[in-house]
């Protein structure tokens, strides 16, 4: 999604949205994000209509680089995300 690929339905259907200035909700669940995958989840973090649903890491112990969406909080990110807002706090502890 960062790199602009397109290639899959999910990734054409969200470059849809955002060509229409329209919000892209992210839930993350990676066991790379704060990995080499960190970059790319910076990159989106600074572009205009995307909207993460707060995120942690899930095991710092046994996963040090995972992230994980509290997916509790999908409804409340969708609503600030169509008033152009981003739900605050966006990291969160798990």
């Amino acid at each position: 999604m960062a790199a602009a690929i397109t290639d899959t339905p999910v990734l054409m259907a969200a470059k849809s949205h955002i060509r229409n200035q329209r919000p892209v909700v992210i839930g993350v669940s990676t066991n790379d994000g704060l990995g080499m995958n960190a970059k790319n989840l910076g990159i989106l973090l600074n572009s205009k209509y995307y909207y993460f649903i707060p995120f942690g890491q899930d095991n710092p112990i046994d996963k040090k680089n995972s992230l994980v969406a509290k997916l509790e909080y999908t409804i409340p990110t969708i609503e600030e995300a169509l008033e152009g807002k981003q739900l605050q706090p966006m990291i969160v502890q798990y």
